[in-house]
């Protein structure tokens, strides 16, 4: 009877060994599995990050493809300074202005954004990605360096500004629609269908621009403080003014 009983002991060790270690065996590989699986997360999303900012070589192929918006988050003074190619500006800085621009980018087509040297275009990204952009590339080290790398900006010159006596004498006999806006304006370039179909509707009048980038008297002179900024005058008289994405009529 002892003897069975040590018989029944003895095979019960060895299967409780077996059965634990087997236990112990699937959970040390179920971990092990969910580890791999963590990790290879972690870094797609690393690649996915890193992805988006490239070097200035990659950066400058990505802006010649169609469809691509271009975007200078720096003062306009380090905008006017030099800029690249094609691009549109919004100073990061300034909420409000920035809020009102990115409004009228499509935020299914691809946004390539710089700064000086990477910080703010980090910061406006982030932004744009949450407020639904699907595609945000940024320049790594910004236009510091793209200058660097030896490729070349736009702008930069010292071009004559419009002065007040020849601003005077075009507005002075007929009708002149002024348009203050600039080619870097996101909101000034959606409303560029709207005033030829106004001027198309409006055959007698004529098209003053002037120019947000460098026309500093004549807007200063103007009180004009918004990009778009629509002015008609009459006879140098003015007669209305309108201010962003209008209808003009």
């Amino acid at each position: 009877m002892v003897q069975s009983r040590k018989e029944n002991y003895t095979k019960v060790i060895p299967a409780l060994s077996v059965g634990t270690s087997s236990t112990i065996y699937g959970k040390f590989t179920m971990c092990k599995f969910i580890m791999c699986i963590f990790l290879l997360c972690m870094s797609t999303a690393v690649f996915a990050q890193n992805n988006n900012v490239v070097k200035p070589e990659v950066f400058q192929t990505g802006i010649k493809q169609s469809g691509v918006q271009v975007f200078d988050v720096r003062t306009l003074a380090e905008y006017s300074a030099g800029h690249l190619p094609h691009a549109m500006q919004a100073d990061y800085a300034r909420e409000e202005e920035f809020n009102e621009r990115i409004k009228y980018l499509n935020k299914e087509q691809p946004v390539y954004i710089y700064c000086l040297s990477g910080p703010r275009a980090a910061g406006a990204a982030k932004q744009m990605r949450e407020k639904g952009f699907t595609n945000v590339v940024e320049l790594d080290g910004g236009i510091a360096a793209w200058k660097g790398a030896g490729l070349a900006v736009e702008g930069g010159n010292n071009l004559p500004q419009l002065t007040l006596i020849d601003f005077t004498g075009k507005i002075s006999e007929g009708d002149v629609l002024i348009e203050i806006g600039a080619d870097w304006c996101p909101p000034c370039q959606k409303m560029e269908p709207a005033v030829a179909a106004y001027l198309k509707a409006h055959a007698g009048i004529k098209l003053l621009k002037v120019d947000g980038s460098k026309d500093t008297n004549v807007i200063k002179t103007l009180g004009a403080t918004t990009l778009p900024t629509f002015i008609l005058y009459k006879e140098g008289q003015e007669v209305w003014r309108k201010t962003g994405v209008v209808e003009l009529n």
